[in-house]
């Protein structure tokens, strides 16, 4: 019994004696331990900081070089870009010998030919009168035509024959509005031109041509966008530029007789604006512009009331009203078919003239005799009806077209009596719905 105390004690007192070696080990090992433990950290730490230098030292170097290509890239393209023919057409007074140069190495293309690469015109007012018969040579001749009109005169009958055509598109605008389209040429013929349309609003009229505060409309739009996408820009200024005028014929250098506060001032003083806006611009920003001021026109697709002369005179006849003469008869004007207009305006947007350039028949009528042509075409029993004449109507209207001739290379072809006729028979058609309209003394006429 005493033994097996004895043997406890003395396995009880190896125990402590091995947990007391076991605890107090550490701390005879404790300084080499930390010195370890240092020498560990100072070693990984001098192995991050070597792979950071290695890191940074050659990643800066890829990007320098990334950064160096895309300034030679860059650099190359403003190289391209300074390089880069600018279109500029000058006054026609410019004798600039690099001007010509470039000039001479554009050759306009002939009308009537298809250009190598197909191009997208604009034309406003395309549904109109003019417009309509424009989008037709344009089509023909293969571009890709835009159309934009409020219907205020136009109609969308004039170009329905258009529609399903994928070179054709028509778009339902005001340009009073702006407009963002890509295309590289614009023809501007947006405003009302007779006098019925624009007396009935003056205001809208002039605002279609003028800048107000804060609002950019009408041509300034279409001037605005010519610069943005740098395409060639016609305006369709009129005749009544001129106004009343003193000079006859009139020359494009003539500067007019225009009463700037009379009741067709809305459209004289709005044409004469444009033509305004179209030069700064032209001047300030370089845009290429091109001006024609058309005088009286006539043709098919008219509208049948609009208070023009020719259209009042046919729409009259057929009707078997009077024929209805404003004054005593004898103040004169010109009349030419559209298709010699649409020619000379497409002369003029191949050009490279900026004008103004006269385009108009140099035919010229009383009123009288332009009556008597519609009875012998239309009803020799067509009575004749004096009234009033309306103010501010130009005593006489004849164009000098000597500059058209010579740097356009145009005339006109067709005269009133050849002319009149295939009026008479849209006119009839409109309005009796057949060729004949119960009228066989105007068809055998015709």
């Amino acid at each position: 019994m005493s033994s097996e105390l004895i043997h406890r004690n003395q396995t009880r007192d190896q125990s402590e004696n091995q947990i007391t070696d076991s605890s107090s080990s550490p701390r005879q090992n404790s300084p080499p331990t930390k010195t370890r433990y240092i020498l560990n950290r100072a070693t990984f730490l001098f192995i991050g900081i070597a792979i950071s230098t290695i890191f940074f030292h050659f990643i800066p170097s890829s990007r320098s070089i990334s950064s160096n290509n895309h300034q030679n890239h860059d650099s190359s393209l403003i190289e391209t870009e300074v390089t880069l023919p600018t279109r500029r057409v000058l006054l026609e007074e410019s004798k600039s010998t690099s001007r010509e140069e470039e000039r001479k190495a554009r050759i306009p293309l002939a009308v009537g030919l298809k250009s190598k690469r197909q191009k997208r015109v604009l034309v406003t007012g395309g549904a109109g009168f003019v417009g309509s018969h424009l989008v037709d040579r344009l089509i023909e001749r293969g571009d890709n035509v835009i159309v934009i009109d409020n219907y205020f005169t136009g109609r969308k009958e004039n170009v329905i024959h258009h529609i399903g055509n994928p070179n054709f598109e028509l778009i339902r605008h005001d340009v009073v509005e702006p407009i963002l389209l890509e295309v590289d040429q614009i023809y501007h013929l947006a405003c009302p031109a007779s006098p019925v349309h624009y007396k009935f609003n003056p205001v809208k009229t002039i605002i279609s041509f003028f800048l107000h505060k804060t609002n950019v409309v009408g041509t300034l739009n279409m001037l605005g966008l010519a610069k943005r996408v740098g395409a060639r820009f016609l305006l369709t200024s009129t005749s009544e530029v001129y106004g009343d005028p003193l000079q006859h014929p009139q020359a494009e250098t003539y500067w007019g007789n225009v009463n700037p506060i009379g009741v067709r001032s809305c459209y004289d003083e709005g044409k004469r604006v444009a033509e305004t806006l179209a030069m700064d611009y032209h001047r300030g920003a370089g845009i290429e512009v091109r001006i024609a001021r058309i005088f009286n026109t006539y043709g098919p697709r008219m509208c049948l009331d609009d208070g023009r002369v020719v259209s009042n005179f046919v729409a009259q006849a057929l009707r078997k009203d009077p024929l209805t003469v404003y004054g005593d008869g004898k103040q004169t004007r010109s009349f030419q078919f559209v298709s010699d207009l649409v020619e000379g305006l497409m002369r003029l947007m191949e050009g490279e003239h900026v004008g103004p350039f006269n385009l108009g028949n140099p035919g010229e009528f009383t009123m009288l005799e332009l009556a008597q042509v519609v009875q012998e075409t239309i009803d020799p029993n067509a009575k004749i009806e004096f009234r009033p004449n309306t103010e501010d109507d130009p005593h006489m209207r004849k164009p000098d077209i000597s500059k058209a001739k010579e740097l356009l290379g145009w005339q006109p072809n067709v005269s009133l009596r050849e002319g009149l006729p295939r009026m008479v028979t849209d006119f009839r058609q409109r309005l009796f719905g057949d060729s004949k309209g119960g009228d066989k003394s105007g068809a055998a006429a015709v």
